[in-house]
């Protein structure tokens, strides 16, 4: 009882932020999937008739690049980043809370970090109009989902501090689970 009135009071608040970072992981999930159509039509393209599409690296750099920073939040969310269970497979739930917790905060330290120094390299890019050599597409594009996506990251750290994994009644596991079961 005492869990779903803790889930009821704070929890409750996280729901629609949790299930938009997992939405925001789908939309890279998306971007991922339109570069890997483009570049193997590309590929074909230039197998049957000599004649891939023009900048196909180009868009596959920064395809990639953004959807690999779309992936973050949710990762951190579900705490699928890499971690060495080997060390704590025969330490209680309280350490391993803590682990998880001292880890949200190097996770939320380095995401705000990535985040300062990508807003700047964005604002670089912006002033000094660098652009990619044969679409001519500006880099800072590239740089907005990226710099959401970590600020999304940082929040994803804030949730996962305060709830590490193995907490009873985690809004995480609650909304994730709950919207699992919906589908």
């Amino acid at each position: 009882m005492m869990i779903k009135n803790t889930f009821d009071r704070f929890g409750g608040l996280l729901k629609l932020p949790i299930r938009f970072l997992r939405l925001w992981a789908l939309l890279g999930c998306c971007v991922l999937g339109i570069v890997v159509i483009m570049a193997t039509g590309s590929s074909i393209a230039g197998f049957l008739i000599a004649k891939p599409f023009p900048g196909d690296f180009e868009m596959t750099e920064m395809g990639v690049a953004v959807a690999a920073f779309m992936f973050l939040p949710y990762c951190q969310l579900t705490f699928a980043h890499v971690s060495a269970d080997i060390f704590t497979s025969r330490a209680s739930l309280s350490v391993i809370r803590s682990l998880n917790r001292m880890g949200s905060l190097m996770a939320l330290a380095f995401s705000l970090l990535l985040m300062w120094r990508m807003y700047q390299g964005l604002l670089d890019y912006q002033i000094y109009l660098e652009t990619t050599t044969i679409l001519q597409i500006p880099i800072w594009y590239a740089f907005v989902p990226a710099v959401l996506s970590l600020l999304l990251w940082s929040f994803a750290s804030l949730i996962t501090l305060i709830y590490p994994e193995g907490t009873l009644g985690s809004p995480i596991t609650e909304v994730l689970k709950a919207d699992d079961d919906a589908v």
